[in-house]
């Protein structure tokens, strides 16, 4: 099991516990499509999804049930392709192009030139695909160069010159795209790997300055209508594994916590009318807003949130729009 896989099992597991539910917990790897019949020949009340996009993607188009999906940040898991999915995460589209809008509300102007990178998977492609989007939309001039998973060392060579180097690549791509971009000069640099910490104990003092996308942020100051808020599930979760708990922990908590209310909503844990209870409901929890889109399912309630590295500690410096 992947690291923020663990680490989301941990945190179901921490939900399960808090709520008298039932647990098992069942490895996706080496294969995801076998790990969800495995998780669906029970006959369990609830199946959560694995980390990751495409394993996530696999497990949805082997499974016959409803799905809730905490671990796979895509938008491809959307009717009527997936009709059974439940999305609790921003699509990954969003990363990039959240990190060139609070470039340009900070300043950036028409005619700046980004360079995007990526790895030429379908989490890549589609990280880069909403990031081109929105330079569109914002009257910025855009180049993309695409590289094969494991080879961003070899495409550095065929980076353009530019104001803006946005990459979406692996953990690993983007340590070493990063290690390479604080040699250059660059207006701004944002990676996917900025959201994390992980990031600061792979790269040390260069990761100052970097903008990353984040699905959560535990900033001591949201006051959620389901479920605990940010600072208590830190504090249990530090006590429990000795970590701070990165974004998945708190998706895969909050997908429990969503489940329960949907559960109250429907008055029934069969899984149908819970997953209908799910695409009427608009509530927060501490992982932020849950809204899905009725049509497609993406989730659209949720925001990423955006933060610069600045003395060692990431900073939102995003700023999102108010909840009507």
């Amino acid at each position: 099991m992947a690291r923020f896989g663990i680490a989301g099992a941990r945190a179901v597991a921490f939900w399960a516990d808090s709520c008298g539910v039932s647990l098992e917990v069942i490895d996706a790897y080496p294969s995801a499509a076998s790990a969800i019949r495995a998780a669906e020949a029970s006959r369990p009340n609830v199946v959560f999804g694995p980390y990751g996009s495409g394993p996530a993607l696999a497990a949805a188009a082997a499974s016959t049930g409803v799905v809730w999906n905490h671990g796979g940040a895509t938008a491809r898991l959307a009717r009527p392709a997936y009709p059974r999915v439940v999305n609790v995460e921003s699509p990954a589209y969003r990363y990039l192009a959240a990190v060139l809008e609070t470039l340009v509300a900070d300043g950036l102007g028409k005619g700046s030139e980004v360079v995007i990178v990526h790895v030429d998977t379908g989490f890549g492609r589609e990280v880069a695909e909403g990031a081109a989007v929105v330079a569109r939309r914002l009257g910025l001039l855009w180049r993309s160069v695409a590289f094969r998973p494991g080879r961003a060392r070899d495409m550095l060579a065929r980076v353009p010159a530019g104001d803006v180097l946005l990459s979406a690549g692996s953990f690993d791509d983007d340590v070493a795209i990063a290690q390479w971009a604080s040699e250059h000069r660059w207006r701004a640099v944002g990676l996917v790997a900025a959201g994390v910490d992980e990031l600061r104990h792979a790269i040390g003092d260069r990761v100052e300055g970097l903008y990353g996308p984040c699905q959560w942020l535990d900033d001591g100051t949201d006051d959620p209508a389901d479920g605990p808020n940010s600072q208590w599930f830190s504090h249990c979760y530090r006590d429990a594994n000795g970590t701070e708990p990165p974004y998945p922990a708190a998706a895969a908590f909050a997908a429990g916590v969503v489940w329960k209310r949907c559960v109250k909503e429907a008055d029934t844990m069969e899984s149908s009318p819970v997953m209908a209870a799910s695409q009427r409901l608009d509530t927060t929890t501490l992982f932020g807003r849950f809204r899905v889109d009725p049509v497609t399912g993406v989730q659209t309630g949720h925001q990423i949130r955006v933060v610069q590295w600045r003395d060692g500690e990431r900073v939102l410096v995003d700023r999102p729009p108010r909840r009507k």
